[in-house]
């Protein structure tokens, strides 16, 4: 893992779900990946990230806590802190 990886941690892994808290130092990024399974994220600080899409475009969205949104299977992005704090969301992915 690089210095500009942000962290995950499996909280919980099941049939059903799985639960995965993800921490980042300002400037630190998920990496690109593709979401698999349909997912929410609950966002537990403010925070701004920065989505790099696979077309080149980049957009912002500033992230309140206890705000989730869902997204469907299949987004491919990478998800980077534009903050200048850390920042943590839960990510909830439905397997069932």
């Amino acid at each position: 893992m690089s210095e500009k990886s942000a962290t995950s941690t499996v909280l919980i892994d099941n049939d059903q779900c799985r639960l995965t808290l993800w921490s980042f130092d300002a400037g630190q990024e998920t990496g690109w990946h593709t979401h698999g399974m349909d997912y929410v994220v609950m966002p537990k600080v403010v925070g701004k990230v920065r989505l790099q899409h696979p077309d080149g475009s980049e957009t912002t969205a500033d992230m309140l806590p206890d705000t989730p949104y869902y997204r469907s299977a299949g987004v491919n992005h990478n998800v980077i802190n534009a903050s200048d704090a850390p920042f943590s969301f839960l990510e909830m992915e439905f397997k069932a």
